[in-house]
C-alpha cells in the first residue's frame, strides 16, 4: 500500500518567498529519508516552497480562477511529502512517528487511492484514460 506522509510545518502559510529551512533540520530529514530508502519503502519525496511562491486556482463557480492571495484563508499548508510503500496504515504511522519533525509540525498520513479501491463503474469510467505517471490499475 502506498501512503503519503505529508509534512505540515506550523507557520509555513505565512513564510516569505525564498524562505529556506534550517540546515540542521534538513540534515535530520535527510538522515530520516535515508532510513526510509534503506528500508526499501521510500518511493519519492519532495520539499515545497512556501505558498507565497505559488498560486491557488479556485473553481468556486465551476470555472478556474486564480485566487489573488492564496494565504489569507489557509491555516495549514504542506511543506513537503514522502511517498512510501508499506504493508499497512500502522506501519506508515510508525514511519511517520520516526520523523525528526520540529515543535508544532504535523505529519498527516494518507493512503493513496489505487484503481482497485474504486467500484467497477468508476474503473470503467477511468478505463483508457490511464496516465504513465499516476495509474496503478
Amino acid at each position: 500500500m502506498r501512503f503519503m506522509l505529508l509534512m505540515i510545518p506550523h507557520g509555513y502559510e505565512h513564510a516569505a518567498p525564498g524562505t529556506m529551512p534550517d540546515p540542521e533540520a534538513v540534515h535530520r530529514m535527510m538522515i530520516y529519508s535515508r532510513e526510509l530508502q534503506h528500508a526499501g519503502v521510500l518511493l519519492g519525496l519532495d520539499g515545497l516552497h512556501p505558498p507565497s511562491m505559488g498560486a491557488r486556482i479556485s473553481f468556486a463557480e465551476g470555472r478556474a480562477g486564480v485566487v489573488d492571495d492564496p494565504i489569507t484563508e489557509t491555516r495549514e499548508v504542506l511543506g513537503g511529502y514522502w511517498m512510501i510503500d508499506v504493508g499497512s496504515l500502522p506501519e506508515a504511522i510508525e514511519w511517520a512517528r520516526r520523523c525528526p519533525a520540529g515543535a508544532n509540525e504535523v505529519i498527516e498520513v494518507r493512503q493513496v487511492q489505487e484503481m482497485a479501491d474504486f467500484p467497477e463503474d468508476v474503473r470503467v469510467a477511468a478505463a483508457g484514460c490511464a496516465t504513465s505517471t499516476g495509474s496503478h490499475a
